[in-house]
């Protein structure tokens, strides 16, 4: 008589342990793609630099690049889709004077305000005709407007 374990004598029993068996030695196994043929390149940066036009009479400006206005509140400058307290109309009839700096107006507008005061008027005494064409967006017209 063969000396056998009474416990693998069942097949099901020899089953269940091979499957249990074969599931622990397959779950050790990570997944592995393989290294990558291509490369990785992030898209380039556009960096726009703002161009601003001033408006004098009304201490503001318009950053062509952005179609927003930059001004005072008070203590704090802001930047808003539109000018306050005048409408574009006007304030596009108004003397302007296109700015060289592609910063915020805030780290110039102590030197812009002693070269354009309030009342400034550009020579020849063109008033708001100035800067027209450097005024218009890629569309063709002022300031998206």
């Amino acid at each position: 008589m063969k000396n056998q374990n009474p416990f693998l004598k069942n097949q099901s029993v020899r089953l269940a342990l091979c499957v249990a068996l074969l599931g622990t030695l397959t779950g050790c196994v990570g997944y592995y793609d393989g290294p990558r043929a291509g490369v990785y390149v992030a898209p380039p940066m556009v960096v726009v630099q703002d161009d601003y036009v001033y408006y004098p009479d009304y201490e503001c400006y318009y950053s062509v690049s952005r179609h927003q206005y930059a001004y005072r509140e008070g203590n704090v400058w802001v930047s808003r889709p539109a000018p306050r307290g005048v409408s574009v109309n006007v304030l596009l009839a108004s003397p302007s004077v296109s700015m060289t700096f592609h910063d915020s107006p805030a780290q110039h507008h102590a030197e812009v305000v002693k070269q354009y005061p309030k009342k400034w008027k550009p020579a020849g005494g063109n008033r708001g005709q100035t800067h027209k064409e450097d005024q218009r967006d890629e569309h063709g017209d002022n300031h998206g407007k």
